[in-house]
């Protein structure tokens, strides 16, 4: 197959490229999905991992990203995105291949640190991959379609993740409730089907089309000093890696907390993610409109002290004098912070996009993936010492209620070493935000003046729903055949 860049594109290859993207973006993110999220976390908390190995693992994906200077480099030598995001694809899928035959090799310990070995290759082949992937994707999309292309990926991959990751929770619930001794031999599975898989996705991205690009005849150091010389961009880099890196003190530590201190099954916290998934595929497609309508740094300023709240509330959820009560509070934070979350993310990559020169965008985009990585990856690093350095210690504030020989005590506030890290981060990110003001965006539209017309839409996109009740009760019966449709539909 021919990997060669083409001079100039037309329409056709064009639209025929963004198809074999999303198909590309489905086949990758069941591999994700079946290999990494809650279910490796999962995985890591049954072979004993301590907070610190847990906060390492949610660190890996972010901390390979530093690599993507190699990136840089293969590409300035060589010019080909294609080529370099295909074989450093394969290379890092492969991993999750061996990891599969890890049972037969080591034992459980042994196996823990041979896990992290391996995933370590993974994500660092998959570093450099996805920064070609970036550089290529800011030359094949459109400029006028970036927001609402990539929100509608999104959705699509966005609703296979749910409906995957329900099915296998239910399987994997099933298996430790009746056959204990397979739970293990249950993952092991899921990572070679999820290999397989993404090799099926290295097929299909190699089916679209690289256009061309030009990057200047400089070496590897002062190509990657031009973005950090772009007082804009480099107030993006600021604001972006102090953001993630009090996001991600909280975020991997969810389902441990869920699972460890809530003691909530595994398809219940599946089930909980749906509904975050749920909302941020409702949202994403109108975030998308408002992101290409208006700017993306207006929809941070919405969206962003929402997530936070949501981050805040989160040490509220074990205070519920039943289990039930602390369920509904978790699906509320779920739906809303899904929302919330879906607009921060589209937004913040859709800045730097825009923000990044056009034929110096891996430049650009690397160096801000590498940077971010560090900040993203010293966060659960940090949250895991934090948990392990206060466990013993305790937060409490109560009312008691005294009377007629007896008394009641309400807890209004108790944090504990199990969320420390969410008000911290919580408190992090808060900050942070004062660091957005600082970026300028072209066509950036005042924050009121945004939020009333989203507002108003919300209001009569509501009435709309309220009106077509009966329709969606009927749709809902048949969402699932017709999602199945649509992803055999792709590969069609």
């Amino acid at each position: 197959m021919n990997f060669l860049p083409l001079k100039t594109l037309t329409d056709k290859q064009v639209q025929s490229g963004l198809k074999y993207i999303v198909k590309e973006g489905v086949a990758t993110e069941a591999m994700s999905t079946l290999t990494g999220g809650t279910f490796l976390v999962a995985m890591a908390v049954m072979l004993k991992a301590t907070n610190v190995q847990i906060g390492m693992l949610a660190a890996l994906p972010t901390l390979t990203n530093v690599f993507q200077l190699i990136a840089i480099w293969l590409v300035k030598r060589y010019r080909n995105r294609r080529a370099i995001c295909i074989i450093c694809s394969v290379l890092a899928r492969v991993p999750l291949l061996v990891i599969g035959f890890l049972p037969f090799i080591f034992s459980a310990a042994t196996g823990l640190q041979a896990l992290f070995f391996l995933l370590f290759f993974s994500y660092f082949f998959g570093s450099i991959s996805g920064a070609s992937w970036n550089s290529w994707m800011k030359d094949l999309v459109p400029q006028k379609i970036l927001g609402s292309y990539f929100s509608r990926r999104s959705r699509i991959l966005q609703i296979l993740s749910v409906t995957l990751s329900l099915m296998i929770a239910v399987i994997i619930d099933y298996i430790k409730k009746h056959y204990p001794q397979q739970e293990l031999t249950a993952y092991i599975v899921m990572f070679l089907m999820g290999g397989m898989i993404g090799m099926l996705g290295v097929y299909l991205l190699s089916r679209a089309p690289e256009p061309a690009t030009n990057i200047e005849e400089t070496n590897v150091l002062s190509l990657l000093k031009k973005p950090l010389k772009d007082k804009n961009f480099k107030n993006l880099l600021v604001f972006n890696a102090s953001y993630v890196f009090a996001i991600n003190m909280a975020l991997p530590f969810f389902v441990v907390y869920m699972m460890k201190t809530l003691l909530l099954s595994l398809t219940c916290i599946i089930i909980l993610g749906l509904l975050a998934k749920i909302s941020s595929i409702v949202s994403l497609k109108l975030w998308g409109t408002y992101s290409d309508r208006y700017s993306n740094k207006t929809i941070i300023i919405i969206c962003a002290p929402v997530f936070i709240i949501c981050i805040l509330a989160w040490t509220f959820t074990a205070m519920g004098s039943s289990q039930l009560i602390s369920i509904v509070l978790l699906a509320i934070i779920h739906i809303i912070s899904g929302m919330s979350a879906a607009g921060i993310d589209l937004s913040i990559n859709n800045i730097a996009m825009k923000l990044a020169p056009h034929n110096e965008a891996i430049a650009y985009m690397s160096a801000r993936n590498m940077i971010i990585a560090i900040f993203a990856s010293l966060g659960p690093v940090c949250g895991g010492l934090l948990a392990d350095f206060i466990a013993n210690h305790q937060l409490l504030w109560s009312v008691k209620w005294t009377g007629s020989g007896s008394s009641s005590t309400f807890d209004l506030l108790n944090i504990n070493n199990s969320n420390f890290y969410f008000v911290a981060g919580a408190v992090l990110a808060a900050l942070s935000l004062n660091l957005l003001k600082n970026i300028k965006e072209e066509g950036e539209v005042d924050k009121k003046e945004a939020l009333t017309v989203i507002k108003n839409e919300f209001r009569i996109h509501l009435q709309k729903m309220r009106l077509s009740s009966i329709h969606h009760r009927i749709t809902s019966t048949v969402l699932m055949p017709s999602f199945i449709k649509k992803i055999t539909a792709l590969f069609q």
